[in-house]
């Protein structure tokens, strides 16, 4: 078990053997997931990142 991946303590621990580790999650590889999944996830990244864009320009404007 590497470093990272240790619990910290015994209810982690126990939550690790019951339910599983799901401290992994954040490791998704989007390149694995099915494309019309993969194309939202791409979509819902601009969309919001264009969202944040046009409200920054449009507050510095009125």
């Amino acid at each position: 078990m590497t470093e990272e991946n240790k619990p910290f303590n015994d209810v982690i621990d126990h939550f690790n053997k019951i339910e599983g580790n799901a401290a992994n999650l954040a490791k998704a590889d989007l390149k694995k997931l099915p494309k019309p999944l993969r194309n939202f996830g791409y979509f819902l990244g601009v969309f919001f990142s264009i969202s944040i864009l046009l409200i920054i320009i449009l507050n510095l404007f009125f």
